[in-house]
């Protein structure tokens, strides 16, 4: 993963109400975009554009079912995410070594 995806990811999910969404996105599973209107009680057209973004950042993907699209979470994204992270937070440090008791 490089550095503009990390960035992009850290953005999408720095913002209290796209967190909320992926939160949710993430507890049920699959949810459409009148589900989310429900729950986190925003307009149509805002969860509209914190899905773009969810999207853009490949934290979540989309699909149409006749006049409803479903939303689930992409968990490879998250695994990579995580991953680069941890190196980036390893970079210049000397290994840890084990204390035995």
């Amino acid at each position: 993963m490089d550095n503009k995806q990390i960035e992009r990811i850290s953005k999408a999910l720095a913002d209290q109400t796209r967190l909320r969404i992926f939160e949710a996105i993430s507890s049920k599973g699959d949810l459409t975009c009148s589900d989310l209107v429900t729950l986190q009680g925003v307009t149509p057209a805002t969860i509209s554009h914190h899905l773009k973004i969810l999207i853009d950042a490949e934290l979540i993907d989309c699909r149409k079912d006749g006049q409803f699209v479903h939303s689930r979470v992409v968990p490879e994204t998250i695994a990579e995410y995580s991953t680069a992270l941890a190196r980036i937070a390893s970079r210049g440090k000397a290994p840890r070594k084990k204390v035995k008791n």
